[in-house]
């Protein structure tokens, strides 16, 4: 009953006019980034946490959310009709749904994406609306100790997930961290890596960073693939799917719905492992498994409604312990802070209009997608026809102005312009830029953390070990980093035997 009277609260705060227009104004954006390739949530957020720096923080969050889910509904056009993943959770979509619309059946598979995603989208903020309450009340019993162990085991699960190199992750979470400690101690008042130069002397900001890795660079690798979008000209009429499209999806939606709620927990997790834990899923439990990769309805209900609860599960450790799960996380975390907001377990307490807003926003959101994105089709079909080459001067645009409008410092675009450059090399060589961010915004925390429970233990490491969920959490860390380092170094032993024996 108190759950219901919060929600009524959080009902109460969103549908104030300009409350609402930001949940609309987020979503709107967010299908639209979706829907193009190459541009994604995490650049659109990064060009648009200047606008929000001076906007009323929970219309600013509510705003962000919506970017967030919105960008999960738009990738499945792009993936259906051009094969191309508009986000990187789709990529699975693109398995069944471009076949779909080679048979003719583009409709149903934009149809059944819509309404998969609506109803995984609805799953999880009911989920998010009951655990994350008791949650917080657990989580007021972490200390530091407990922090750091849960921030270090989180940025270790992002980068064992991040890509297909760990080393490569470990070294960007380490750059991170680097990049973070930059500045004026808050503890000695000592300078850190400065250089003597002014601009360093209050920290490397998350903004031009951001903008820099996911604005500039984004472009720049994308001017060099001239990306070029062949829309798969077919029937857009019959959206609606029919009885039997239902009968097939129902179960993967709902499947897809706790697969992707639980995985986006995780760090990690998020919509890309929710799709593809939802796709295998699907194909194992399928009488007809060998239609999968053919135009399977199953295989674009499963996935979309996965990423999409996928999404919403991600708040719970944002919410409450105030540690992101992935990248749009730890942009979304660090312009909370820029607000002058703490996610984790005092949350809810102190500002229950933030939190209840952006859960009752949620449903809004969603129910504004599902009527939004059915009979947008067509305009959003048209949008994919834009070049590239016309969209990639307007990005560069925003991100200067928003580089400067931050403090009004020309060096801000200086240092935005040298991320730029070093988020093109990374996207070039492999080396993902998650984990940097996560880390960059955690690197702080968890060394406050650290210092926090070595001034507590009068300096003896041992803390970290007498503390039950800290061990626990640091056992998960340190057996992730064994089950990659072990298997590498008995590869190399067997190579130096065999080039030893010859």
């Amino acid at each position: 009953m108190e759950t219901i009277q919060h929600l009524f609260y959080g009902l109460a705060v969103v549908f104030q006019p300009v409350h609402l227009l930001m949940c609309f104004i987020g979503v709107l954006l967010g299908t639209f980034v979706g829907v193009l390739p190459g541009v994604g949530a995490a650049c659109t957020m990064a060009l648009l946490l200047p606008v929000t720096y001076k906007v009323n923080p929970v219309s600013a969050t509510i705003m962000l959310c919506g970017l967030y889910y919105g960008a999960m509904y738009g990738g499945s056009t792009t993936s259906i009709l051009l094969n191309i993943p508009g986000e990187v959770a789709s990529v699975v979509t693109c398995l069944d749904g471009y076949q779909m619309a080679r048979k003719g059946r583009a409709g149903p598979a934009l149809g059944i994406s819509a309404f998969g995603s609506f109803i995984g989208g609805t799953i999880s903020v009911i989920g998010l609306m009951l655990a994350a309450p008791p949650l917080s009340e657990f989580a007021l019993k972490f200390g530091p100790t407990e922090y750091f162990s849960l921030m270090f085991m989180g940025i270790v699960m992002l980068t064992f997930l991040a890509g297909d190199s760990v080393p490569k992750a470990l070294c960007m979470a380490s750059l991170g961290i680097f990049v973070g400690t930059v500045g004026t101690d808050a503890i000695s008042g000592m300078e850190r890596f400065t250089l003597n130069i002014p601009i360093l002397v209050d920290g490397i900001g998350l903004l031009p960073v951001a903008m820099g890795l996911f604005g500039i660079g984004e472009v720049l690798v994308n001017v060099e693939l001239t990306l070029k979008a062949d829309v798969f000209e077919t029937s857009l009429k019959r959206l609606l799917p029919n009885l039997d499209d239902w009968k097939r999806s129902i179960m993967p939606i709902l499947r897809g719905s706790v697969i992707g709620f639980f995985l986006g927990i995780l760090p990690g997790g998020g919509g890309l492992i929710s799709s593809f834990a939802s796709y295998t899923t699907e194909v194992k439990l399928s009488k007809h498994p060998e239609e999968f990769g053919k135009g399977a309805i199953e295989g674009v209900a499963g996935p979309e409604t996965a990423n999409n609860a996928g999404a919403g599960g991600s708040f719970i450790p944002l919410f409450t312990l105030g540690l992101p799960t992935n990248v749009i996380m730890a942009l979304l975390l660090g312009a909370m802070m820029l607000y002058g907001l703490q996610p984790g377990p005092q949350m809810i307490i102190k500002h229950p209009d933030l939190f209840w807003g952006v859960v009752a926003s949620m449903y809004i959101g969603n129910a504004m997608l599902l009527i939004l994105n059915l009979p947008l089709i067509g305009l959003w079909v048209q949008v994919l026809k834009i070049p590239y080459h016309l969209l990639f001067p307007i990005i560069i645009f925003f991100c200067l102005v928003g580089a400067y409008s931050i403090n009004n410092n020309v060096d801000e675009i200086t240092i935005m312009i040298i991320f730029g450059v070093l988020g093109y090399l990374f996207k070039k060589f492999s080396y993902p830029g998650a984990p940097f961010i996560m880390a960059m915004v955690l690197g702080p925390m968890m060394e406050r953390a650290l210092r926090q429970s070595l001034i507590m233990s009068l300096g003896s490491g041992w803390i970290f070990i007498t503390r039950p969920i800290s061990l626990i959490t640091l056992l998960i860390a340190f057996s992730l980093l064994a089950s990659t380092i072990l298997p590498a170094i008995k590869k190399k032993r067997q190579v130096l035997a065999e080039s030893s024996g010859d």
